[in-house]
């Protein structure tokens, strides 16, 4: 299996994603429902965010997003509690592991763990200890 070489493969990963994501019965709703999101539109910027993270291209930022933020906006609408977040990086890691195995494939894994935790700890007000804790680099601050 290879490992993330490109912007093609964060592409196709992030299809893959969500597509079991949607489907999900955990979280699904809170893709189609709660966010409404179009994936069309959605597909270039969340692929933004993960190359900027997996190849440092900085691309992202020239959108002036904070995802943080969005996430507190989305979870006014709907509460978001940490089994969300839990199910969102099982699925996450999941679909990297069935189409990825390398350096970059565990990289992009540590640095959904470490947003995991994060996510829980700001909007969800609680301490992220429950996720994933077989990875210890999840604790690396966002870069």
């Amino acid at each position: 299996m290879k490992d993330i070489r490109s912007r093609e493969d964060i592409d196709m990963l992030m299809v893959a994603f969500y597509d079991a994501a949607f489907a999900d019965e955990s979280i699904g709703y809170i893709f189609t429902d709660v966010a409404k999101m179009d994936l069309e539109e959605h597909l270039p910027v969340i692929g933004d965010f993960w190359e900027s993270v997996v190849f440092g291209s900085g691309v992202y930022a020239k959108r002036g997003r904070n995802p943080m933020v969005i996430h507190h906006q989305l979870s006014q609408k709907s509460t978001l509690l940490p089994e969300h977040f839990d199910r969102w990086l099982e699925i996450f890691t999941r679909i990297v592991d069935e189409n990825f195995a390398g350096e970059r494939a565990e990289l992009i894994k540590m640095r959904a763990h470490s947003i995991a935790n994060r996510m829980v700890e700001n909007i969800c007000g609680h301490n992220p200890m429950f996720i994933a804790r077989e990875n210890p680099a999840s604790d690396l601050p966002l870069q």
